[in-house]
């Protein structure tokens, strides 16, 4: 179990290395990149052994991945600026 928690932190610091390498204009500082997507692949690597138990070590890392890679694209900001219309 051990391993697949150091697994996930640094599957998520390495998302989080790739999300701040290519879109370093659309996200926050680096600070809530970094800690953002380690967190979010730990907690889907937990969910994950909630969900199937012990034993499905690809499976976690799967779901740690996919957490990691959604709690990330949550701090993206729009690229341009977003045009509202005035109420009338």
């Amino acid at each position: 179990m051990i391993w697949v928690t150091l697994g996930s932190a640094l599957l998520g610091l390495g998302l989080s290395g790739a999300a701040a390498h290519l879109l370093s204009h659309r996200l926050p500082s680096y600070r809530t990149v970094f800690t953002a997507g380690p967190l979010g692949a730990l907690f889907g690597a937990y969910l994950t052994y909630m969900a199937l138990g012990p034993g499905h070590v690809l499976a976690m890392l799967a779901g740690a991945l996919l957490v990691g890679a959604v709690l990330l694209s949550l701090l993206v900001r729009p690229a341009g600026r977003l045009h509202r219309a005035m109420p009338s």
